[in-house]
This record gives structure tokens, C-alpha cells and sequence, in this order.
């Protein structure tokens, strides 16, 4: 059973800054380990969604979930979708920016993406420290 907490933002490029300051406080009040990968995360996902979706665009938002369980804590960040389905990069990949998702595997026991009619959501699991 995860116990969740939610919050959602203006979808502006600096509130990217405010999802990670939220899921950093939340970590440290339930204090769990793995603050840095769960704020690399929910940083990489909350970027992606105001740069991909339409939640970047005049009044968008996107929605950041965090849940803790027994043994894991999920990031999920919930976006206005767009046209493409979010995606790992190629590794090899010459252009600029498009690893984020790899950082989010990099970090994560496991992640996926959920695709609704208007919005999607990615959401990534990290172990809990000390479990």
C-alpha cells in the first residue's frame, strides 16, 4: 500500500525547480533515503513534461505524485499530453537534451509510462534505503 502525496504546478519551466524542492521535502519529513536520485527524477520528469506536452503551453500545469511503500518510493509526474508518447533516447544521439529518461532508468528499480486520451503520466520506483 503507498501512501501518497500530491501537488500540482504552474506548467512553467522554472516550477521544475519547485516539483524537485517538493518531493525533497517530502523525502526528508518521512525520512527516506535516496533523496538525490528521487530529486534527479522527479526533476527529469517534470522537465519533460513542460518542454513535450502540452503542458508547457499557456495555462498548462502538470501534476508531480509521491508515493512511498514498504520498500520503494514512486515519482510520477502527470502531464496534458501532446503528440508523441514519452521515450528513451538513443544513447548515441547527437542532438542536444533527450536523455532524461535515461537518467529516470538509470536511477529506478523500474519506470513506465501511462497514456491516457489527454494527458500521460511517467512514473518511476527507487528503492527505499535502509529496507
Amino acid at each position: 500500500m503507498l501512501t501518497k502525496w500530491c501537488r500540482a504546478f504552474p506548467g512553467l519551466p522554472e516550477q521544475v525547480a519547485e516539483a524537485r524542492h517538493f518531493v525533497a521535502a517530502l523525502l526528508e519529513r518521512e525520512q527516506r533515503g535516496g533523496l538525490d536520485d528521487a530529486v534527479l527524477v522527479a526533476g527529469e520528469l517534470a522537465a519533460n513534461a513542460v518542454r513535450h506536452s502540452l503542458s508547457g503551453a499557456v495555462g498548462g500545469w502538470f501534476l508531480v505524485i509521491v508515493g512511498f511503500g514498504a520498500d520503494r518510493v514512486r515519482i510520477e509526474v502527470v502531464d496534458q499530453g501532446g503528440d508523441r508518447t514519452p521515450q528513451m533516447c538513443d544513447v548515441t544521439s547527437q542532438e542536444e537534451g533527450g536523455r532524461g529518461l535515461l537518467l529516470v532508468a538509470a536511477c529506478a528499480k523500474d519506470w513506465g509510462v501511462k497514456a491516457y486520451p489527454k494527458s500521460c503520466s511517467v512514473w518511476a520506483d527507487l528503492a527505499r534505503e535502509g529496507v
